[in-house]
């Protein structure tokens, strides 16, 4: 993916090498099953992983500190800074242009090992999500190391979609979506609770396809195998694909995101149609 040239955002607030640390509540291991299971999380945790210590809890083990803004000078850094930068690029046009609504930024927050967020306690473990309370995208930037080697869904364009899945969510919630979803989910059962999260996780996918077509469009940002970077790592974090490998079982009624025939279909919807319109997935027959 060519995304040298393009710009970097300065949304971006690096808490790295700060030493925050947590104290207490769930042991590492449920930590990295609740991580695998959630991988690539999407809303407010403690609707998705359903209340688990870390987070409802309040975090009170966590210190927050305010972190180095601006665009970071590691390259890793300044990736991200630029793929979040390129989103609000693409979104300040395509959102006015196609659903009439105007794009406010989210804010980026990079960190390591652990950190507060506006929805709780966060750690690396959990991936990177999206918080609508302070509409904020949450990362520890090992993250992407760690796609590449357990799951081998590696590439430039395999990451800038995991980031551009939780702009995704940003876009959700200016549309209004994500509210109406989360108090949608306090009032059902846990089936439909996760089939809701399912629709919301699909959607974002989809979205993520919509920047990425719009980015090519105008930058021409993709490169051959590009896309197939990015389709190999929706298919890695499909629920059927994860469940199977940490329980050794698929349980349909207890996804949370979507099978992996079912993100890798949204994302290319996203990315041969360019509208938002076509990322529905409340009004689609078929998920």
């Amino acid at each position: 993916m060519r995304w040298e040239d393009f710009r970097t955002s300065s949304n971006v607030e690096d808490r790295r090498g700060m030493g925050i640390g947590g104290a207490g509540g769930l042991g590492i291991g449920t930590i990295v099953v609740l991580g695998l299971i959630s991988w690539a999380l999407g809303i407010d945790p403690r609707i998705l992983i359903g209340g688990a210590e870390m987070i409802a809890g309040g975090g009170s083990g966590y210190q927050q500190q305010q972190g180095r803004q601006g665009t970071p000078q590691d390259e890793a850094g300044r990736f991200a800074a630029a793929i979040l930068g390129n989103t609000e690029d693409v979104w300040k046009t395509v959102l006015p242009q196609q659903v009439n609504r105007q794009y406010r930024e989210p804010k980026l927050v990079l960190f390591s090992g652990a950190t507060r967020s506006g929805c709780g306690g966060a750690q690396s473990a959990m991936g990177p999500f999206y918080c609508p309370l302070d509409q904020t995208v949450y990362i520890d930037l090992s993250f992407f190391e760690e796609m590449q080697r357990r799951f081998r869904a590696g590439g430039d364009f395999a990451y800038a979609y995991v980031l551009a899945h939780e702009v995704g969510h940003h876009v959700e919630n200016l549309l209004g979506i994500l509210p109406r979803v989360q108090e949608r989910q306090q009032e059902v059962g846990t089936t439909e609770r996760n089939q809701l999260s399912v629709r919301v996780e699909l959607m974002a996918d989809c979205l993520a396809g919509v920047w990425a077509h719009h980015s090519d469009q105008r930058w021409k940002s993709l490169e051959q195998g590009d896309i197939e970077e990015a389709i190999r790592a929706a298919e890695a974090i499909g629920d059927d694909r994860l469940q199977k490998q940490t329980q050794g079982r698929v349980v349909p009624d207890s996804f949370t995101h979507g099978s992996s025939e079912q993100r890798m279909r949204w994302l290319t919807t996203g990315l041969k149609s360019g509208q938002v319109q076509s990322c529905d997935t409340f009004r689609a027959a078929r998920l």
